[in-house]
């Protein structure tokens, strides 16, 4: 019903069309994601796209599709680019060494803290 109709194939479903309208929250993240990804990799020819943020989403998915998530940052980290990722799942916090944390120092005012810890 709308002028840009979008459909995903569902691999985990025999390769099944859905609507966009029919994906769960964890399913929109991932295909959002995705296109994220895909644009700026197009993009990437003809402009040099470094950084990527993302925020939030990661809660929404479950422990395979997290992972799966993680590896395509990996991936993108891999390729020299700094992937900034906003989120309050602890699974994340345990894998990305080095983390940034905001914290309010009074009158309206705050600081940025840096952290980092050896994995493994």
């Amino acid at each position: 019903g709308s002028p840009l109709g979008l459909l995903v194939v569902d691999t985990e479903m025999g390769d099944e069309r859905r609507s966009v309208h029919s994906l769960s929250g964890g399913e929109t993240f991932l295909v959002s994601l995705a296109l994220a990804l895909g644009l700026a990799s197009m993009a990437s020819g003809k402009l040099d796209i470094e950084t990527l943020f993302i925020d939030e989403g990661f809660g929404s998915l479950d422990p395979h599709s997290l992972a799966l998530a993680m590896e395509a940052l990996d991936g993108l980290q891999a390729q020299g680019r700094k992937v900034g990722v906003i989120s309050h799942v602890q699974e994340m916090h345990e894998r990305i060494p080095t983390r940034m944390r905001v914290e309010p120092t009074g009158n309206g005012a705050s600081r940025i803290v840096q952290e980092t810890t050896q994995l493994g």
